[in-house]
């Protein structure tokens, strides 16, 4: 979970668990910092995850996800 409180750079993470690898996160990205894991989460989808680096805090991958809690976004 991202520490609110030292974020110097927006960031976002994805809740592996909760994503269901639809990939609608990673076609609204403008800064294209979303990827598809090789890994199954404990439901057998292939989750998103940021790459590390970018992110311009836009949100838009937050508000293109079906899934409720499953993307966040900080801003500094």
């Amino acid at each position: 979970m991202i520490d609110k409180t030292t974020v110097e750079v927006p960031t976002m993470e994805v809740n592996p668990e909760l994503c269901k690898g639809c990939q609608l996160c990673i076609g609204v990205c403008p800064k294209s910092v979303i990827a598809i894991s090789d890994k199954l989460n404990s439901a057998s989808y292939h989750p998103a995850f940021y790459t590390g680096e970018n992110c311009t805090g836009c949100s838009l991958c937050y508000y293109a996800c079906p899934e409720p809690g499953a993307i966040v976004v900080v801003k500094p």
